[in-house]
């Protein structure tokens, strides 16, 4: 394993700490997690996580058969 310096703004410095202490993991840890995370993971498939991913939920189903009809409705009230 190499070692690497990082520099920190002093905020995110206190966040990362904060959150090692509260996960009860290393500042390490956390830090190598983040950039395998950011870089795409170590599962060889280079995908990135979509952290967001059902933030949104409108509780409709079918959202996704009808983004079309949902944007030109969108879209046609925007121009009204």
């Amino acid at each position: 394993m190499k070692r690497t310096t990082v520099k920190l703004p002093d905020e995110l410095d206190a966040r990362l700490r904060h959150e090692s202490e509260r996960r009860g993991r290393t500042v390490s840890e956390l830090t190598r997690d983040a950039i395998d995370l950011y870089l795409g993971g170590s599962d060889g498939q280079g995908k990135r996580h979509l952290l967001a991913a059902g933030a949104g939920r409108s509780g409709h189903q079918d959202i996704s058969e009808r983004v079309e009809e949902i944007l030109l409705k969108q879209l046609g009230a925007s121009h009204s």
